[in-house]
């Protein structure tokens, strides 16, 4: 069993996925995928390239996926390689809730179970809010947990939810 961190876009995410990693306690190997473009200086993310790194980094273990940003996304099309392997998602700050990421959600979400993914939203993420990933998930899958936390801005430092999440 792994644990893999899909953090956002930006270089200052890789510190927020190390802080998680330290404050977290789940009994087996927690790794932090760093993007290619923090190494390499490109402007853009490649979820083809990016996923590719991230299935040999998992191999062929069960694996629990916690995302952040722009790895809300990366999660789903890791998801739809390898939907038999993964236990538990944790999605936070979805950055996104157009009609293109609700039909990605949708595709990768088919079948995957319910209870075994839970959302963590900011009530006022100036990436996208509460109220509207609510409204994105229920349109994805009714049945996903959209927890509201009380934050303003794009952060999402809940250690314990995303352990006792894991661990149950």
């Amino acid at each position: 069993m792994k644990t893999i961190i899909l953090p956002g876009y930006s270089p200052g995410n890789k510190d927020w996925a190390e802080a998680i990693t330290g404050k977290i306690n789940l009994g087996h190997k927690v790794i932090v995928h760093n993007w290619r473009h923090w190494q390499t200086g490109a402007k853009n993310l490649s979820p083809k390239k990016e996923v590719e790194t991230i299935l040999k980094e998992i191999g062929s273990h069960k694996v629990n996926i916690l995302a952040k940003s722009v790895g809300t996304m990366v999660a789903m099309h890791i998801l739809l390689k390898i939907n038999n392997q993964v236990k538990k998602i944790i999605l936070c700050g979805i950055p996104t809730v157009s009609e293109g990421r609700k039909g990605l959600f949708q595709k990768a979400l088919v079948g995957f179970p319910e209870d075994k993914i839970i959302c963590f939203q900011n009530r006022k993420d100036p990436w996208a809010t509460y109220n509207e990933v609510k409204e994105f998930m229920r349109q994805v899958n009714p049945k996903i947990s959209v927890i509201e936390k009380p934050r303003g801005d794009h952060h999402y430092p809940y250690s314990e939810d995303f352990q006792k999440f894991i661990v149950s």
